[in-house]
């Protein structure tokens, strides 16, 4: 950055006497987004914010602003940064999932040659650029200018904060968890414009290409792509004519008939036509029962998951066609034959032509197994792969990539999904689905059997084509991606790079915007254990036999890939393993848990048991020897056209397996190789102190509170003993009754609850398990009937108790596995709703309703330090969806929940809400804790009084957990980069005293 001698500050410009042109920094508050946007340059540079804020800054992270559109590199010559739009959002039900996957492109294509912008598109289509110039002014304004002057804070590091705030809050708003949470933040965090034209004319001066990742309508109908092409602003995907062909499922499917490909007998029900007459004829040809034949109803246009159901007979379809109607889904709904016996498949298409030429490649293909318990009833067994299982962790689906099908299907899948890209007119990449039945369900004819998919082995049809696939962290894009040698940004940059091919313009970006990442290590590397100069081992664990597991599993991968951003480090994802039986309290120890050291294509997956398959199909010799050849295959295929041009760089995953140690084995590597451990473990041997225990007797570091803490703060009766002295500094306690699983499966259940709510002295309860995570098995039970059911869960071990099983409205309620021995009891604190409505007009100017009646309202709060100086984040107040519960999902997955943070001071006041950070930080450091935690509370909003519910010693850290959100409004704010890697440096820290 140029030195500046002569500040002058006006309206937010800092220009200098003896700067020069494309010296010159500005930040304009009105101009933010207009067509002289400065762009962000990243910088791998040492400064004084790296000195002044003491967590260890990733590559392409400090910022400056410049205007020239180039930056001198190497004398004369040039790179251009290429300027890339994400728009996210629209007005489909998977806007939520379309957040995630724009958070995870931002997460993965930055560098110092891109600059992103990003904009959302609501439920009403209009458009906002996610602007921070007003945050960056308010704190501007803030910082005292005396401390410039007198060299206490330097004017350069000032304004590398100043930029480095750009980026954070552009952050703060991406990780918002949902929809309804981002539309809260945007009229502080963003700048909507007039009218969609006016937007693509931003767009037009603004960026050099957009990258659309809009799911379902307005994103994948040809909407957006239509705005953009009459702005002529080029985009990454497919153009808006072939979009809204392939985005209607009955239209495609007329279409791959008339290509030539085999079709699933389908039925148009359109808009209030409901001719039953006709739909009863169509039964009769496809010889399925009128009164109870099983087939599938989904809208034509809503995406491959909103909607799609099961229907049985004629007057069930047409009722279920009725109410994708009336919920506004969709005015055409198609009836299609359900396949029974078929196996679902789906596989990513990458064109990697030049220009317009399209040769597209598949991807090895992944198949998707849906699983189901010995006790599911008949409606699971006819369930279908549907918005839930495709995005939420469950067990419920297994996927296998390569498929377990013969090499020759996979081939024709290949080779048919490649084919149906090309015949269709799609660009850079999609993902399309399908089935295979091994033996035909449909009828055959001599037209049928000259169609494309049928062979000896079976038929293969396609059903789906998505042309922006989900690009969530573990989505099938990366999944696949991986699996041929690409990481994350690797992927991303070569599919935005391919675009870029088709616009001249942007030719001169090519070299740069493919910019290969730097190579990742993997497990079985022999430099990975071997003793690099200033470079750092970690072992990120997650895993685990706790119903928390797959958020574990979540939580690991993001705190793994997270961490990869940082060049000193080398961090190796270790699972620890499921097993089948829980262990008991004696064989808990080292020797009877095993742990995986992991490549980089094992660990995006959905569920720990889903890990632990591929890992053991992997060292499977026949497996791991068809999978090399078919990985190879499809590099081979991909390179034909990756080599020209010759701007690919290459491959940057290898295909490696994966590797098995015991728990002690595992401790002792890290030790040899002298790893910190980031503990991402939920419940269990990674909260009880365990784990910790383990760890100290083996001399590895690790993150988070240490033997004693965890101990303690597992149990929640424990928890409430050591901090029941603090009623004077404003800390109070809950009064708790524990009683074992076999009392409430054996004992009489009205003498229970009458035992209960006069002990306890309330009328409704909350249930929670003695020692589990902080969302599994919590519910609130209203009457004697409720804990019935609920103790009949535990004794039948339900993996989950249905949504509104009870007499109060709930969410799906998961369920320890096994049972909980003991399970507490507390009196449900009542407090009043939190909703957000921008159209109420009883709403305060946030667009919240709160009628405060009560004036507790839960929190989730964050502590991070040193022992003894633990510092309070600031607390989220969490609106609940679903019931008086938060769900795990509203916890940790994205698209689910809506996160207030910092608590609005129309429900809490800044004196009240000082007075609560105090209180929880007093705890913190009561309890022992250090590294980092969270701590669950309600507040009285008047006086700051706080209410423990309980502590979590190993917080959740997926993409949405709300420690996330608090660490980005913090000043400074921590982007989450930087937030993992200070709690992997107060590790290291802690080790060194």
């Amino acid at each position: 950055m140029a030195s500046i001698t002569q500040p002058s500050l006006t309206h937010g410009v800092c220009k200098t006497a003896n700067s020069s042109k494309s010296e010159l920094n500005c930040i304009h508050q009105k101009s933010f987004v207009s067509s002289t946007v400065p762009k962000l340059v990243l910088k791998n540079s040492s400064s004084n914010f790296n000195r002044n804020f003491k967590a260890q800054i990733p590559k392409s992270t400090l910022v400056e602003v410049v205007h020239d559109s180039t930056i001198e590199s190497n004398g004369n010559q040039k790179d251009r940064i290429l300027k890339v739009g994400i728009i996210c959002g629209g007005p489909s039900a998977e806007r939520g999932i379309s957040l995630n996957s724009a958070r995870s492109v931002l997460d993965h294509i930055q560098g110092d040659d891109l600059h992103v912008s990003c904009y959302y598109i609501d439920t009403n289509l209009n458009a906002y650029a996610i602007s921070t110039a007003q945050i960056v002014i308010s704190v501007y304004l803030a910082i005292p200018m005396k401390l410039i002057w007198s060299n206490i804070i330097t004017l350069v590091s000032y304004l590398d904060l100043l930029m480095f705030l750009l980026i954070c809050a552009t952050f703060a708003l991406m990780y918002s968890n949902t929809p309804a949470d981002f539309d809260f933040k945007l009229e502080s965090l963003a700048q909507g414009f007039k009218s969609l034209p006016e937007f693509a004319e931003h767009l037009a001066s603004a960026v050099d290409i957009v990258f659309p990742v809009i799911h379902g309508r307005f994103g994948e109908d040809g909407g957006i792509q239509e705005l953009l092409e009459k702005a002529n602003v080029p985009f990454v995907g497919t153009s808006s004519n072939e979009c809204r062909q392939a985005f209607d499922k009955y239209d495609a499917s007329l279409e791959l008939k008339r290509q030539g490909f085999v079709t699933v007998p389908s039925f148009l029900v359109e808009g209030g036509r409901f001719n039953k007459a006709e739909l009863m004829k169509w039964f009769e040809t496809n010889q399925i029962n009128s009164e109870s034949g099983k087939v599938v109803v989904k809208p034509a246009r809503a995406g491959s998951s909103i909607g799609v159901t099961v229907a049985y007979g004629v007057e069930d379809s047409l009722e279920k066609a009725e109410g994708i109607i009336s919920e506004g889904i969709d005015d055409r709904v198609l009836v299609e034959v359900f396949l029974d016996g078929g196996s679902e498949f789906t596989s990513i298409v990458l064109d990697v032509g030049s220009g317009f030429y399209c040769h597209p490649v598949a991807f090895l293909p992944t198949e998707v197994e849906l699983q189901f318990h010995e006790s599911a009833n008949g409606g699971e067994k006819d369930a279908i792969f549907n918005y839930r299982r495709k995005y939420l962790p469950t067990q419920q689906v297994a996927y296998h990539t390569p498929p377990r099908f013969s090499t020759d299907v996979i081939e024709m899948i290949r080779e048919g999904a490649s084919l149906l890209f090309k015949r269709f007119g799609l660009r850079d990449f999609a993902r399309i689905d399908g089935w295979f039945l091994p033996s035909s369900h449909l009828s055959s004819s001599a037209e049928n059997d000259n169609k494309f998919g049928r062979s000896k082995s079976g038929t293969i049809i396609f059903t789906d084509i998505n042309l922006i696939s989900g690009m969530e962290q573990t989505s099938f894009l990366f999944q696949q991606a991986s699996k041929v040698g690409f990481s994350h940004s690797n992927i991303l940059r070569t599919i935005i790079q391919r675009a870029c091919l088709r616009f001249p313009a942007l030719s001169s970006c090519n070299s740069a915007s493919n910019a290969l990442p730097r190579q990742l290590k993997s497990p079985e590397n022999t430099d990975v254990f071997s003793e690099g100069r200033g470079i750092r081992k970690v072992f990120v664990m997650f895993g685990g036999e706790t119903s928390e597991r797959q958020v574990s599993l979540m939580s690991g991968t993001n705190v793994w890939l997270n961490l990869q951003a940082f060049d000193d480090l080398e961090v190796t994802p270790c699972m620890l393993a499921p097993t089948n039986e829980y262990l008991s309290e004696l064989n808990k120890d080292k020797e009877s848990k095993t742990v995986w050291t992991l490549p980089y294509s094992l660990v995006l997956r959905h569920t720990t048991e889903e890990v632990l398959d591929a890992c053991l199909e992997a060292i499977e010799p026949a497996r791991a020897a068809l999978t090399s050849q078919l990985r190879n295959q499809v590099i081979t295929d991909l390179m034909e056209g990756l080599s020209t041009p010759s701007c690919f760089t290459g491959f940057d995953i290898s295909d490696v397996h994966p590797t098995k140690y015991s728990l002690e084995q595992w401790i002792k590597l890290a030790k040899e190789v002298e790893a910190t451990v980031f503990i991402a473990v939920h419940g269990g041997i990674g909260e009880d102190g365990t784990l910790q225990r383990l760890l100290e007797a083996g001399g590895v570091p690790y993150t988070g509170p240490g033997v004693i803490a965890s101990r303690t703060c597992m149990d929640k009766v424990t928890t409430s003993l050591a901090v029941e002295n603090l009623e004077n500094l404003g800390v109070l306690t809950m009064h708790k009754d524990v009683r074992s699983k076999e009392e409430l499966i054996n004992m009489p259940i009205n003498g229970i609850w009458h035992d209960l709510t006069t002990k306890l002295n309330c009328e409704t309860l909350c249930v929670k398990p003695g020692q589990d995570g902080c969302s599994t098995g919590v519910a609130r039970l209203c009457c004697p009937e409720d804990l019935a059911v609920y103790a009949n869960a535990l004794r039948n071990c339900f993996p989950r108790i249905p949504s509104n099983s009870l007499s109060k409205a709930h969410g799906v309620i998961e369920m320890p596995n096994p049972p909980p021995e003991q399970l507490i009891f507390e009196p449900f604190i009542e407090t009043d709703p939190i909703i957000f409505s921008s159209k109420s007009t009883k709403a305060n100017s946030n667009g919240l309703l709160w009628e405060g009646r009560s004036r507790w309202v839960e929190i989730t709060v964050g502590v991070v330090g040193k022992h003894g100086e633990m510092h309070s984040l600031s607390p989220s107040v969490t609106v609940k969806e679903s019931g008086d519960i938060l769900s795990l999902e509203e916890k940790f997955q994205g698209g689910t929940g809506i996160n207030l943070t910092p608590p609005p001071s129309s429900i809490i006041s800044e004196e009240a809400l000082g007075k609560c950070k105090r209180s929880i930080e007093i705890i913190a450091n009561t309890l022992g804790l250090e590294g980092f935690s969270r701590i669950d509370a309600f507040v009285n909003v008047d006086n700051g009084e706080v209410l423990i519910i309980e502590v979590n010693t190993v917080p959740g850290m997926t993409p949405s957990t709300v420690l996330i959100h608090q660490a980005l409004v913090e000043e400074p704010p921590m982007y989450p980069q930087h937030f993992f890697r200070t709690l992997l440096d107060l590790a290291s820290e802690r080790s060194n005293n």
